[in-house]
């Protein structure tokens, strides 16, 4: 009990036999609620609804799936590297390429691991804080539900609605692997070996790999961890933290599918990420519930972890709104998981039964709000005319896909079309012009996005437009009534197909 105490990890308590009998009353719920939550994700999973980022996810499977060592870029027809490919796609690539399982299957079974691995990670490392049985449960709930009274999807972002789109990410994935490495950190640090920090490290590196931004929320987290311990980590211990830290970069410096510290200088992504720093109560007002538990914990000790984990977390997120460098938002994450767990924790923990009290009616109506806001991920698994209306109301259609094109289009052919088909034909096996998405280390980009923009322009002569689709090895064309282009009926045309809303397939014959 006494080295549990110095390393800030709370002993358990001891329960009475009182306590026993009226638990699972008061318990189940919270358990309940939490397996509802968890049914309904895995429903979500049977359907894996698509929106976002699904289609380069895809995409890179596929392209692995079609060579392990040199899969070339994931998107267009180059050969270049790209951070999609990580140890995580490796491994969903190398299921792919021994089973002959289809894509969208193995994203089925990322999916399954990246849930199973966030729900132990966060029963890991909510322990580490509190053994109540109710804590693990409700600590769920918050993650989920105490987002804000407006709905908001991101990848690396835990609120339902956006886990429903995004569980198949890396994201996730890299995010269940987080809660593991905070909770191990928290532990190792009462006298760790050298061989567990090594893989402390190693497992630093795969969760920077997968998906960087959440590794700088895992670094964040557990930095926290280390500047909060008690007591104060020994000179050895400390000595092994920093071998394994050492080993973690040398990870990143050796991996051989693209160079981790080159992404360090790329630029391109602040307007994309500007709607991070729009509508921040909307989005995660709720969320300063747990703010305010923060400061009930800073008060009774200034270097709790999980106020630490919160203040690296704003402090970045708020650099970034001042100086214009509004990628730094993706971080936002390690400001909102300690806040919603410290809400939770202190329902449990909180010195006097009265506070204790009210938080638990606080959060309970916040969650209940955030519930309600969230409540159109139902839609991903009931038919839109069965839900009320209400909540139909809050149900956003996922897209359609691409599928269509299969029987024709052959993997590795180009296909000329717009950004929003180019985000989603790669899925399937073939190459767009111009990536759907930003790509970092596709030194032509630009270009490429210029050579679409004019085939598709009204005013691009025809031999010009002709140029391009020679220039790119283009085989086919997808586009929808309006988009310009070569026209219907020309002889360089044939028409090979009709997808949704008006689109069509033409095979470039001439």
């Amino acid at each position: 009990m006494r080295d549990a105490s110095r390393a800030g990890i709370r002993a358990p308590r001891a329960v009475t036999p009182q306590a026993l009998r009226l638990s699972p009353l008061r318990l189940s719920p919270l358990r309940l609620s939490a397996l509802l939550l968890l049914a309904l994700l895995l429903l979500v999973i049977v359907r894996l609804p698509w929106a976002g980022d699904l289609g380069i996810h895809a995409a890179t499977i596929e392209r692995l799936r079609a060579d392990l060592l040199s899969p070339g870029d994931p998107l267009v027809d180059a050969d270049t590297p790209s951070p999609y490919y990580s140890p995580w796609t490796l491994l969903l690539g190398c299921l792919a390429k021994v089973t002959g399982l289809g894509t969208f299957v193995v994203l089925r079974v990322a999916a399954l691991v990246g849930l199973g691995l966030l729900v132990t990670g966060v029963r890991h490392f909510v322990r580490t804080f509190s053994t109540r049985p109710g804590a693990v449960p409700l600590a769920l709930l918050a993650l989920l539900l105490l987002w804000g009274p407006g709905l908001f999807n991101w990848s690396g972002f835990l609120g339902l609605n956006s886990l429903a789109l995004t569980v198949s990410y890396p994201s996730t994935f890299a995010l269940g692997l987080s809660f593991h490495f905070w909770a191990l950190v928290r532990k190792s640090l009462r006298g760790g070996g050298w061989l567990v920090f090594l893989g402390l490290g190693a497992l630093w590196s795969v969760i920077l790999l997968c998906h960087q931004f959440t590794g700088v929320v895992a670094t964040f987290g557990a930095l926290a961890m280390v500047l909060g311990a008690r007591p104060w980590p020994s000179r050895p211990v400390l000595l092994r933290l920093t071998g394994g830290v050492a080993f973690g970069l040398s990870v990143l410096a050796a991996w051989p599918y693209y160079s981790f510290f080159g992404l360090l200088g790329v630029g391109g992504l602040e307007e994309i990420h500007r709607s991070l720093y729009r509508g921040l109560l909307p989005h995660f007002g709720l969320a300063l519930l747990g703010v305010a538990a923060l400061v009930l914990r800073w008060r009774r000790d200034h270097r709790d972890p999980l106020v630490l984990f919160f203040a690296l977390g704003a402090a970045m997120f708020a650099a970034g709104g001042l100086t214009g460098h509004y990628s730094w938002g993706r971080v936002l994450p390690a400001a909102l998981i300690p806040a919603q767990l410290a809400a939770v924790l202190e329902v449990f923990e909180a010195g006097r039964a009265g506070v204790r009290r009210v938080g638990a009616g606080l959060l309970g109506a916040a969650l209940l709000l955030g519930a309600w806001t969230q409540a159109g991920t139902l839609g991903y698994v009931v038919p839109r005319g069965v839900l009320p209306g209400p909540v139909a109301a809050k149900y956003k259609a996922p897209w359609s896909g691409y599928d269509w094109l299969a029987p024709q289009v052959r993997h590795g052919d180009v296909v000329m079309a717009k950004t929003f088909p180019s985000r989603q034909i790669p899925a399937y096996g073939p190459y767009t012009v111009a990536p759907g998405y930003p790509d970092f280390f596709l030194p032509d980009q630009e270009a490429r996005a210029d050579a679409v923009r004019a085939y598709f322009a009204p005013a691009t002569p025809r031999t010009e437009r002709l140029g391009i689709l020679r220039r790119y090895g283009v085989r086919w064309i997808v586009q929808y009534p309006g988009d310009g282009g070569l026209r219907p009926g020309d002889p360089a045309l044939r028409v090979a197909g009709a997808g949704p809303k008006g689109q069509v397939l033409y095979e470039v014959v001439g």
